[in-house]
């Protein structure tokens, strides 16, 4: 079986590696390549494609944004997300969003492959070392549901978290805020107790997630 594979990135190299790796396998074929949001909305109505390829970051644009629209339309379309940022903060994002599969750039000449032969089955593409985190977070999240929730948050505190969610520093954050980087890192300090994270990872990681769910329920 061929599949029809569209890819979205803005990194013409990189297009162009991926689009010579996959068009290399018998079982892929590269139909459409796209750099923005809208040019792929457009490929995917005129090209029907089988699966996307979707870089988490498209210029100005989240690639998430995309994996959302297409997810609201069409449920079963395969998306495998790339990113250069930590799997540990994104790949469950991705997957909420309504991604199949989740691999870091770093990897993806190792692991684009595999991970489309394993969605077109029906499967979710993690690795190893993430499904072992999952796991790790459904323990800790059935631990600690009654006492960690961002209710407990004031409103400073949610206002530095969200913007935490969006991937800002903490020197970004300040400048938002119009406050002192000490005191934002405070607040982080104050937001970390309140949920019981025990460092910076574990609190991005949150916040990503958190912001995430915000953006859906308001969809």
């Amino acid at each position: 079986m061929n599949s029809k594979i569209l890819i979205v990135d803005d990194h013409p190299i990189f297009r162009m590696g991926m689009k010579e790796l996959i068009n290399h396998e018998e079982d892929f074929t590269v139909c459409a390549v796209a750099t923005d949001i809208t040019e792929a909305l457009k490929a995917l109505a005129e090209k029907t494609p089988d699966m996307a390829i979707i870089d988490v970051a498209l210029a100005d644009e989240n690639g998430l944004d995309l994996v959302k629209k297409i997810h609201e339309t069409n449920k079963e379309f395969p998306m495998l997300v790339l990113s250069m940022h930590d799997e540990s903060v994104w790949a469950e994002r991705a997957i909420r969003a309504g991604a199949r599969g989740y691999v870091m750039k770093k990897e993806a000449s190792e692991s684009v492959i595999s991970a489309l032969r394993t969605m077109r089955k029906g499967k979710i593409h993690v690795s190893t070392h993430m499904v072992s985190l999952l796991l790790n977070k459904l323990q800790n999240d059935s631990e600690n549901e009654e006492h960690s929730t961002e209710e407990c948050l004031t409103e400073r505190e949610i206002e530095v978290f969200r913007f935490l969610g969006a991937g800002l520093s903490t020197r970004e954050i300040a400048e938002k805020m119009t406050l002192g980087i000490k005191t934002i890192g405070t607040y982080r300090d104050r937001i970390k107790q309140k949920l019981g994270l025990k460092n910076a990872t574990e609190l991005t990681r949150r916040a990503v997630l958190w912001a995430n769910d915000e953006s859906i329920h308001k969809v």
